[in-house]
């Protein structure tokens, strides 16, 4: 499987680490926004070409899938280009920054029929994991979601406090893994959905804070703080209120309510949620399977953040 990875920053290195790592995989071509960059990036990992234009890799006959770790805003163009291009795409999260831009990648992925997966990672954290293979064996029930995305972003950096060229977003990135686990977790669409925003940055034009309310069809409630003004602890913290006890995922480690650390080893052949995610589009293309965290099983999550999205405007 030969794969070219487009964008060379934090995630991509994420991925690049991870894909290493998978037997009969190929890094062939690195795509960065600065050919220094680029060059640098694919010395390190073996990769044979080094450019700054996606157009170059799809033209080329030796790769076969691309993974997308570029700007927000690109995602769902050049999602579209590289199937158009008769080639598999993995998109990082979000697929885009609009409900009908989702709707746009996912009809082109119906027409060619190629895999189109976007990097829901919480799907394939392993903490994230052993709560759904409790909830799908019938040992938990979710009552309740609380959640806390905090970062401390009052300049536009990215999440190694380098400057970015491009502009976050609390609601279509952050918000979105949690909108995307909460009805994966559940296993039934969001019926209710409620947001609230603060102020407007006067410099980087987006919300810095956000709170968001969600109900299952069956009446679990999820609640969702994100905040970029928050000086520390950083991440991503979610608290599983269940039926059978409260479980606290941080990324792929997991605790119970007690703060005892749950064993999460065994759950997958790797501790590391990318390298799990990269595991599985490969697996389904090679499989020719839809893969978990497909376009199409992640629409819904998209449709209720275009929701929350209209709420806001």
């Amino acid at each position: 499987m030969r794969i070219a990875v487009a964008g060379a920053g934090a995630f991509g290195v994420k991925h690049l680490d991870g894909l290493r790592r998978i037997d009969g995989v190929e890094i062939v071509a690195i795509v960065s926004r600065r050919l220094e960059q680029a060059r640098e990036v694919a010395d390190a990992y073996g990769a044979a070409q080094a450019t700054t234009d996606l157009q170059d890799v799809l033209d080329s006959p030796d790769v076969d899938a691309v993974i997308l770790c570029t700007p927000t805003q690109m995602h769902a163009e050049q999602a579209i280009a590289t199937m158009r291009a008769g080639k598999h795409v993995q998109v990082e999260i979000p697929l885009a920054d609009s409900w009908a831009d989702v709707q746009r990648v996912a009809e082109v992925q119906h027409e060619t029929g190629l895999t189109c997966m976007v990097g829901h990672t919480r799907r394939f954290n392993p903490s994230h994991q052993w709560v759904h293979d409790r909830i799908a064996a019938g040992e938990l029930a979710i009552l309740q979601m609380d959640v806390q995305t905090y970062f401390f972003r009052r300049t536009n950096t990215n999440a190694l406090g380098q400057p970015r060229s491009w502009t976050d977003n609390l609601l279509w990135h952050h918000a979105a893994h949690t909108v995307d686990l909460f009805q994966y977790q559940c296993g039934e669409p969001i019926v209710k959905a409620n947001a609230m925003q603060g102020p407007i940055h006067p410099d980087l034009g987006i919300p810095m804070d956000m709170s968001i309310q969600l109900q299952s069809a069956s009446g679990q409630l999820c609640t969702l703080s994100l905040s970029f003004n928050n000086d520390g602890p950083l991440g991503t913290f979610f608290r599983y209120i269940c039926d059978n006890g409260t479980y606290i995922a941080r990324y792929d480690d997991l605790f119970t309510g007690r703060d005892e650390q749950v064993d999460v080893s065994m759950v997958a052949v790797s501790m590391d949620g990318i390298e799990l995610q990269d595991r599985e589009f490969i697996t389904a293309i090679r499989e020719g399977r839809e893969p978990n965290s497909s376009v199409d099983s992640v629409l819904g999550c998209y449709e209720v953040l275009g929701q929350l999205a209209s709420q806001l405007s």
